[in-house]
């Protein structure tokens, strides 16, 4: 059953790509297409998983206001949750370089916005803030994972600089964002997604960036982060 639902997720998945490789291919691909496929693919994964999903939100996160998003990284199942909880118009994700090496895949995921990063290439990551600043002078927010990647327990792991250099770079305000329950969906390693978790999503206060020590930003966003995700 498990693997039935996997494959409907995937199914869904492919119903919204597979329009965007047409659209890439014929030189059309458009902001407001990738953002309506997008959520509509959160909101199907959700609806296929009967995922039990509650948001807090805070009131001083506006929707018309570009914002770097960071959150802890549980499971790949974060990005069609963050797709359906966030209030952002345009959304886009910082992943890496591997990602964008994958035939057709790949620059897919270029025409349709979405940051590539080498944490290995000092060249490379400054392309990428440029690239990221770029976007949220035109009214798109970012979504980073400090962490690097998925989490192993559910517990919050220690947060790399990369991502808040380029948090900075763009000069947006920084909204923390808490994600409980995805990996109780999909854990790192497995091929089934399991139905009906419950998922925590709290979206804190923006942290505008100017004049702050980058130490002090890695600080307030972990503690929030380790505040709650790690509840008893």
């Amino acid at each position: 059953m498990t693997m039935a639902d996997s494959l409907r997720v995937l199914a869904a998945m492919a119903r919204e790509t597979v329009p965007s490789v047409i659209d890439i291919a014929l030189g059309r691909l458009e902001r407001a297409t990738v953002d309506e496929r997008a959520r509509r693919f959160g909101d199907r994964v959700v609806e296929l998983l009967d995922v039990e999903l509650t948001i807090e939100r805070s009131p001083k996160v506006v929707p018309d206001r570009a914002y770097v998003y960071m959150s802890n990284h549980q499971s790949h199942l974060d990005i069609p949750i963050l797709y359906k909880a966030l209030a952002a118009q345009t959304l886009r994700m910082v992943a890496k370089a591997e990602l964008f090496r994958i035939p057709v895949w790949g620059p897919g995921l270029r025409q349709a916005e979405f940051i590539e990063i080498d944490r290995g290439d000092h060249d490379q990551a400054r392309v990428a803030i440029d690239r990221a600043a770029a976007l949220v002078r035109e009214g798109v927010s970012i979504w980073i994972a400090p962490e690097g990647s998925r989490s192993r327990d559910g517990r919050v792991g220690p947060l790399k600089k990369g991502g808040f250099h380029l948090a900075m770079g763009t000069g947006a305000p920084i909204v923390p964002v808490a994600l409980r329950g995805t990996i109780d969906i999909l854990p790192r390693g497995a091929r089934s997604m399991q139905r009906g978790a419950r998922v925590d999503v709290t979206i804190g206060d923006p942290i505008e960036v100017e004049g702050r020590a980058l130490a002090d930003l890695m600080s307030q966003v972990g503690a929030f982060l380790h505040r709650h995700v790690e509840v008893n």
